[in-house]
């Protein structure tokens, strides 16, 4: 049964936003019957759909190398989705994480068993952005994830360190130069061999590498990622 608070905020689909009729309902009955996780053919490095079930990478992990070992994102990055998740991060829809956790781990569980990380890594956000948004979305997925497959959560291991612009406008070359030396992680040696990056949405990787990079420094061997979403630039 949900609180009193629901009298004044009542819960709503996090893709279209309508009111949800059922106590228990975490989406809309005709999103859900429209909502599909990306399925194969996809890369086998970052997760991207193929056009191409002959192909094994997409065209941008064949010539870009990354940091990572591998990742996907769960569901392509529509003008649905992405609606949804800039309600979620400007919105004040903090609560439309809960679906999208559930989601990371109901798709992302074959995954999380094959690569098996011991720890989750959020992409870390800018202390005076976090202030002014209120929140960090990586952080709060990554927690989510942390408590459905019991893993830590390394929330303060890596911090963002220098003023960025926004990746929004940017192509891949500019964005990967946008966040150079951008992230640092605490002095050491982490005992961390596989390490899992948690964040909204994959487009060119920039984000996910820089990080990635970081963990390398502190010799992790393994990383992976998950993502709510994957998208073309």
């Amino acid at each position: 049964m949900r609180n009193g608070w629901d009298l004044f905020y009542p819960p709503c689909c996090p893709l279209c936003h309508q009111i949800l009729q059922g106590q228990e309902q975490m989406i809309c009955v005709k999103c859900r019957a429209k909502l599909r996780p990306i399925g194969e053919p996809r890369c086998k490095k970052c997760g991207k759909p193929l056009e191409d079930g002959q192909e094994e990478l997409c065209r941008d992990c064949r010539i870009r190398p990354h940091w990572f070992e591998e990742g996907r994102g769960i569901f392509l990055y529509d003008q649905k989705m992405k609606d949804s998740i800039i309600r979620y991060k400007y919105g004040g829809r903090r609560i439309y994480g809960e679906f999208y956790i559930r989601a990371l781990a109901l798709y992302g569980e074959s995954s999380m068993k094959l690569w098996r990380p011991q720890a989750v890594f959020p992409v870390p956000m800018e202390k005076r952005k976090k202030r002014k948004r209120g929140f960090n979305q990586s952080e709060q997925l990554a927690l989510g994830i942390g408590r459905q497959f019991g893993i830590p959560v390394c929330t303060d291991w890596i911090q963002k360190v220098k003023k960025t612009k926004s990746q929004k406008k940017l192509n891949a070359a500019e964005r990967r130069r946008n966040l150079q030396e951008a992230f640092r992680g605490k002095p050491g040696v982490w005992k961390i061999e596989r390490a899992l990056i948690v964040d909204d949405v994959y487009t060119t990787g920039a984000t996910i590498d820089a990080v990635a990079g970081e963990l390398k420094k502190h010799g992790v061997k393994k990383v992976y990622f998950l993502t709510i979403c994957t998208g073309f630039v």
